[in-house]
């Protein structure tokens, strides 16, 4: 009687693993990945794991380092407003290209994303409403259609996964922006490309002020 072989997970399937991990916070900036390490913890292959992080470095969220290996690489403040404001620029398209095609079912779907998000900020559920914040983005992505601004969305995001995460658990940050994604839902939802794309960029350049006083 044989002993079933345990699948090996692929190249994408490390890459996606250990983008959730950054983005979570579990791999801190300047942390070391180390192959034979991350090869038992997500029961890959070497090659596999060598695959993804050439893929991660090439995303920005992994650096090598001469004669130390890889290892989470660190975003500085001057980066992550650079960041965000390209973001800004990107993510005002998609808000208003959203709004231009959402369905009816969309706009119940996102209305109820801010339902929640403004239940979470009543209760003070912090993690509800960062959970909401990310889903309203990606969703706001999603309905534009526009595939590459989803990409290029997805490697500036996981770039200032640690300011984002400062900045959802910093106190009062949910209640300050909960208005400016209620604004955004509401431009969305009225079929307002205009009003969308305005509501997105004045997000967004609140978030670049967030990020600097925390900096200070």
């Amino acid at each position: 009687m044989t002993t079933a072989t345990k699948r090996k997970v692929g190249t994408e399937e490390v890459v996606d693993q250990l983008r959730d991990a950054m983005m979570a916070g579990q791999l801190v900036p300047g942390q070391r990945l180390v192959e034979i390490d991350l090869s038992e913890t997500y029961g890959a292959s070497r090659s596999h794991v060598r695959a993804a992080l050439a893929e991660l470095t090439s995303e920005g969220l992994v650096e090598r380092v001469a004669n130390r290996g890889a290892r989470v690489r660190s975003v500085s403040v001057d980066e992550a407003l650079e960041i965000t404001e390209v973001r800004a620029a990107i993510e005002a398209l998609c808000a208003a290209k959203a709004a231009s095609r959402i369905t009816d079912a969309e706009i119940e779907e996102l209305r109820g994303i801010g339902e929640r998000m403004a239940a979470a900020v009543e209760t003070g559920e912090t993690a509800e409403y960062s959970k909401g914040n990310q889903a309203l983005h990606a969703r706001v992505i999603e309905i534009s259609g526009q595939r590459t601004a989803a990409a290029t969305l997805a490697r500036l995001r996981g770039q200032v996964v640690r300011f984002q995460f400062q900045l959802a658990y910093r106190s009062g940050r949910p209640a300050e922006s909960l208005p400016q994604h209620l604004a955004i839902i509401e431009g969305v939802c009225s079929r307002d490309p205009e009003a969308a794309a305005v509501a997105m960029r004045e997000h967004l350049t609140s978030v670049m002020g967030a990020i600097r006083a925390s900096a200070d």
